[in-house]
């Protein structure tokens, strides 16, 4: 496969997002249950826990889903750019439709957080889909205006920068470890200027202010790779090399950053940054090998119908009761199960009643685009 054509769609995209979202529509709970059949097991415990995000400092695969969505977000724009480039429209245009983009999905954070219970003096303004926002269109609006070279530099300044900033120690909580829920400059910043409005009361919010700085450096990473993919001469085959290699460097990276400062989640740490582009990468490589170069595309349409309506099946799980929608049906048969198997069927049933909604809106058409 040569250079790609600005029209083609990556199907290996849409199914990695499918496969990525897939986690949080019910296949970690799945996971989870079915490594219970097996409590004495150190592999299924150990499974299990990946399915949980770490408590504060560290990796497990459930820490992935939010910036390997990020990622691919980025890796989509510079395909998006290249089509509205062709459709005649200016800078001045293209602008205006990032920050549209942007600003809806910070909307439908803040709804999504409980705009309707009318509780506005509490309301939690930061969100997933803020930060997803935020931190694309700061890496959408650098590329637009800057070459790869000058928005490598920058993306690399924003890391050692953060880095530096997160050795500051909270002027609300001297004496506490500046890499601490209480300590960091990061939850300062957060209590200061929306104290009533973020997740972990008079503590921090896990998507606050400061660290949408490194997410954009996340956004970017996808956004070099989405250009690779487009503009290289490259074959199929070795773009999916240089892919893998160059996620291995990272991971080489992020393992020595985690010796100054620890892969980190909450703070979005910049060893964090890197530990997580490593994975995205690797997940992107395997999946547009898979798909994309050897052609094998039927055993993904599974993971495609969630990939493009991902943000749908992300607001539907705060409004339909879909655990009560899989009860009605499979409870019954689930109390016959011997002991263990009624949770696995039930979570099954979770994943089916979200999948199928999302395969009816797949089959009319109908897709929630931001």
């Amino acid at each position: 496969m040569n250079k790609i054509e600005n029209n083609k769609r990556l199907l290996s995209l849409d199914a990695l997002r499918g496969f990525d979202m897939l986690f949080i529509m019910g296949l970690a709970g799945l996971i989870t249950n079915l490594a219970a059949l097996t409590p004495n097991c150190e592999v299924a415990s150990w499974i299990a826990l990946q399915m949980k995000h770490v408590a504060w400092d560290g990796f497990a695969h459930h820490d992935t889903i939010f910036p390997l969505f990020l990622f691919i977000a980025g890796v989509s724009f510079p395909f998006s750019l290249a089509k509205q480039r062709e459709y005649g429209l200016d800078n001045r245009a293209i602008v205006a439709k990032i920050i549209r983009r942007a600003v809806i999905l910070i909307i439908l954070g803040v709804l999504y957080n409980g705009f309707f219970k009318m509780q506005f003096d509490t309301l939690r303004f930061p969100s997933v889909l803020g930060r997803i926002g935020i931190a694309w269109m700061g890496a959408a609006l650098l590329t637009l205006y800057l070459k790869p070279k000058v928005r490598a530099i920058i993306c690399a300044a924003i890391l050692v920068g953060y880095s530096l900033l997160l050795t500051i120690p909270a002027p609300d909580a001297m004496g506490v470890d500046v890499w601490t829920k209480e300590g960091n400059i990061a939850g300062y910043i957060d209590r200061l200027l929306m104290p009533n409005h973020i997740l972990w009361r008079g503590v921090m919010d896990p998507e606050g202010l400061l660290s949408n700085l490194p997410a954009v450096v996340t956004a970017m990473l996808g956004i070099f790779t989405g250009e690779y993919l487009l503009n290289s001469n490259h074959s199929g085959k070795r773009k999916a090399a240089t892919m893998a290699v160059s996620a291995v460097v990272l991971l080489i990276a992020a393992v020595g950053w985690n010796f100054i400062q620890p892969i980190n989640k909450t703070l979005w740490s910049s060893a964090f940054v890197l530990a997580a582009g490593a994975y995205s990468l690797f997940m992107l490589a395997l999946f547009y090998y898979i798909i994309d170069v050897k052609g094998y595309k039927r055993w993904c349409y599974f993971f495609k119908v969630v990939g493009v309506n991902s943000i749908t099946i992300y607001l539907a799980q705060r409004f339909i009761k879909f655990g009560d929608i899989s009860r009605y049906f499979t409870a019954g048969l689930a109390s016959h199960l011997p002991d263990g198997w009624g949770p696995v069927l039930i979570s099954i049933g979770y994943i089916a009643a979200c999948w199928l909604l999302l395969y009816f809106l797949d089959r009319k058409g109908v897709y929630l685009k931001v």
